[in-house]
């Protein structure tokens, strides 16, 4: 891994370690904030499961432990597509809940919301980008295409090297069935 790759992943995720870690020690402070998503949410993980608790502050410890336990993955270079994957993942209802611009009346507090919510949309935007980061080796998608290119071209050698041998043998038979015997 290339040092700009390290320090950039360090900083990307960065906000998600040090505010998941607060949020989980604290989750009181974001529950009327959250409360409109997760009351959104509640029905569809009941459906879901049952068993998945619903409550605002406990959907809030879940989404700040995903967002420590991946910004952790992410800042020391494991398993880093599948974190920002996540990350980027667990940073819509966190935008949508903390920063839904729109619904303000106050210019000043609209402002403020909008900027946090382009600020998240800027980190949507790198986690995506370190989702898609192969680190300069093929990505799946190009490995696969280049085994079935390799198979397709060995399949047609097979074949052409079948026919060659049909028509020799073709030859043998009927030089054989010529000759007195």
């Amino acid at each position: 891994m290339t040092p700009v790759r390290s320090l950039a992943r360090a900083m990307l995720s960065g906000i998600f370690v040090v505010s998941g870690a607060r949020n989980f020690a604290n989750p009181g402070r974001l529950v009327p904030t959250a409360k409109p998503i997760t009351d959104r949410v509640t029905p569809l993980l009941e459906r879901a499961d049952p068993r998945i608790p619903t409550d605002t502050e406990t959907l809030i410890r879940a989404n700040s432990a995903v967002q420590f336990g991946a910004g952790l993955m992410l800042a020391t270079g494991r398993f880093t597509r599948p974190a920002a994957l996540v990350l980027a993942g667990t940073l819509i209802p966190v935008t949508l809940a903390g920063h839904p611009f729109w619904r303000n009346d106050d210019p000043v507090a609209k402002n403020n919301n909008q900027v946090h919510f382009l600020k998240n949309l800027g980190l949507f935007g790198g986690l995506l980008l370190a989702a898609a980061d192969t680190e300069g080796k093929p990505g799946l998608r190009w490995r696969a295409g280049h085994r079935i290119g390799h198979s397709r071209r060995s399949v047609r050698r097979a074949v052409r090297t079948a026919r060659r041998e049909a028509r020799i043998a073709l030859r043998s038979a009927s030089t054989a069935r010529r000759l007195p015997g």
